[in-house]
């Protein structure tokens, strides 16, 4: 699980690699599920979320900040 504060300390271009990254582990696991060969399937929902904590985090550096 990635800790929102360490997305938070990240550039946007690095947000963007470990989200493309993480939606590749996902399209890998859910192959695998399909072919009966994924072992341990909390690692779906897992991948699932790290992938919205990073889009989260995302809009957040896209908003202006509110001050």
């Amino acid at each position: 699980m990635i800790e929102v504060k360490e997305l938070r300390g990240e550039s946007r271009a690095r947000l963007i690699e470990r989200l493309g990254e993480l939606k590749k582990e996902q399209f890998n696991l859910r192959f695998q599920r399909a072919t009966g060969q994924l072992e341990g399937t909390a690692r779906v929902r897992e991948v699932r979320r790290d992938i919205a904590r990073v889009q989260t985090v995302l809009r957040e550096k896209a908003r202006p900040a509110m001050g």
